[in-house]
């Protein structure tokens, strides 16, 4: 008969403060985007309109200037074919070939499982784009979930979880975020998605891309920086829960 040890409330408090901020991330990586999306969807098989689509949309218009309409141009494209998917390609290649085989998988995982779910959401709402004005940057595929946004949501949070334990973290999910959000705008100043399939985009793929790095990155270490079971054993007052 097996005897299961009680564990301490100081060693559970130490373990809970130290893991926090996981518990942080499966609520705004994940539920709180998975909860949005499934709004989002709910109201697209619905066929409902949603509320802020139309305006958001006639808003953009009001804004458009020759200027605008390069810049905003220039961005949708480096938000997919001239920028993302080299960039996506680039990245998992440069990690694999280094031999960083964890986050290389993780980096071809994230792009390759996001362009997956995309094309399959898109044949299952069968979304039509909007049409509210002769857009400069037509498309004819389906609208929900925006590939786009999706695209360089998942660049950006494979980028971030990538470089979550270096010094650069917070200039990363700054550039990258930003990155996003410009990308997002561009499809909607040209009228080619509606608001509610870039943010459909952006929590498909943060939903992805956070569960896949809490399955594969959680708890990598490199080589040099781990430390022997012996030596963790003979710290005293060490919390057996802690990280």
């Amino acid at each position: 008969m097996s005897v299961v040890l009680a564990e301490s409330p100081a060693g559970f408090k130490q373990w809970l403060g130290s893991n926090a901020w996981r518990m942080g991330l499966l609520f705004a990586g994940i539920l709180l985007p998975l909860g949005v999306f499934v709004y989002l969807a709910d109201e697209v098989h619905a066929l409902e309109t949603v509320y802020f689509d139309e305006p958001l949309l006639w808003g953009m218009r009001s804004i458009a200037t020759p200027g605008l309409d390069a810049f905003f141009g220039a961005i949708s494209k480096v938000g997919y074919q001239y920028g993302v998917i080299p960039a996506d390609i680039a990245i998992a290649l440069v990690l694999l070939a280094f031999g960083r085989w964890r986050e290389g998988t993780f980096a071809t995982l994230g792009f390759g499982g996001s362009a997956l779910l995309n094309m399959g959401a898109k044949q299952v709402f069968q979304r039509e784009r909007p049409s509210l004005w002769d857009s400069i940057a037509s498309e004819s595929t389906f609208s929900f979930p925006s590939g786009h946004a999706m695209g360089s949501m998942t660049l950006a949070a494979v980028v971030i979880a990538l470089a979550w334990n270096t010094r650069w973290r917070w200039s990363v999910t700054l550039a990258g975020s930003l990155f996003a959000l410009l990308v997002g705008t561009s499809r909607i100043y040209l009228g080619v998605h509606y608001p509610s399939d870039i943010l459909g985009g952006w929590s498909a793929a943060l939903v992805w891309v956070v569960g896949l790095s809490l399955v594969m990155l959680r708890g990598t270490r490199r080589p040099q920086a781990r430390t022997p079971v012996g030596a963790v054993l003979e710290q005293p007052g060490r919390a057996p829960f802690a990280d």
